[in-house]
């Protein structure tokens, strides 16, 4: 049986942290749909269209990855795409009674629809995207947090002057 499951996030910016999490998953399941959510309600940092841009090449290389995006329920999405499993990256124990109680609640929303989580290397885990934003705000170097793709765009975006 054909194994997909979903990656979701804001990915506001994609991060090498987030990137890890999905080799990894890529390399367990045959299809790993990385899902922007799309939050109307919340200014993004990048806008989706580039979001989606910088995560298609950031993920090069990795055959069995698709990008999508959405704006409703994540467990909804993913019957719809027939997943039957939800990929969750833990960077610190801090991370993890967010995610049990999120994992909860899409278990109660759809018993067949399994949380698998997956934690970074600890060289990443003390990134996030908003550590990114702050320091790309701040005209920082952010070349070690995340993808070269997303490093050019935000230097670019961001840059002195």
């Amino acid at each position: 049986m054909l194994k997909t499951a979903i990656y979701p996030g804001s990915f506001d910016p994609i991060t090498k942290g987030h990137l890890d999490v999905l080799k990894r998953a890529a390399d367990i399941f045959d299809k790993v749909i990385i899902v922007v959510s799309v939050n109307v309600n919340k200014k993004s940092f990048i806008p989706l269209e580039d979001r989606l841009m910088l995560i298609k090449e950031s993920c090069k290389g990795i055959e069995n990855v698709e990008i999508d995006s959405y704006d409703g329920l994540t467990i909804e999405y993913a019957k719809k795409r027939n997943a039957n499993v939800l990929i969750r990256g833990l960077r610190a124990v801090s991370d993890f009674e967010y995610e049990m109680q999120l994992s909860q609640a899409n278990s109660a929303l759809c018993k067949d629809i399994h949380t698998v989580f997956l934690i970074t290397k600890p060289k990443y885990n003390f990134i996030s995207s908003g550590t990114v934003r702050e320091v790309a705000l701040m005209h920082g170097d952010i070349s070690k947090f995340v993808p070269e793709p997303v490093a050019e765009y935000l230097q670019t975006k961001y840059k002195k002057g």
